[in-house]
């Protein structure tokens, strides 16, 4: 399966502040929103990606002072994408391997989606339960 088809299940677009947003407002979004990061952005471009844990790691080393600073200051710059033509196999190892939640989709160098690991895991399940009741109407002779 393609991220681009975790995309089309997902509502369009995606989340952004600019690198200038303080981090108390990241903060407000990420739970109004009830997500995870939030994508940085500048002139339309894609400049990095702050995240929960950002925050939360900001915090234990300066606790208030966190909530002053600005997206620049904890985002993690030039962010490693996908295509929305990976697999969800190839996310999910880059996700795992880098210790990462989530992925900025970029399609010819345009910025047109977030997938999490959720995403990607909920869509392997997905798959799975697809492959399993397919072969169970094989096996049965209900071909």
């Amino acid at each position: 399966m393609l991220i681009n088809t975790i995309l089309k299940n997902k509502p369009p677009g995606f989340i952004s502040v600019t690198s200038a947003t303080l981090v108390s407002g990241v903060i407000d979004i990420l739970a109004k929103k009830a997500i995870g990061a939030v994508l940085v952005v500048e002139d339309g471009e894609l400049v990095g990606i702050l995240s929960e844990r950002d925050i939360v790691r900001s915090l234990s080393r300066c606790a208030a002072q966190t909530l002053e600073l600005t997206a620049a200051d904890l985002m993690t710059r030039s962010p490693i994408t996908a295509t929305p033509e990976t697999t969800t196999e190839q996310a999910m190892e880059i996700m795992t391997e880098r210790h990462f939640r989530h992925l900025p989709i970029v399609e010819n160098g345009r910025l047109t989606g977030l997938v999490s690991i959720g995403d990607v895991v909920k869509a392997r399940i997905d798959q799975s339960q697809h492959e399993v009741d397919t072969l169970r109407v094989y096996v049965a002779g209900n071909v």
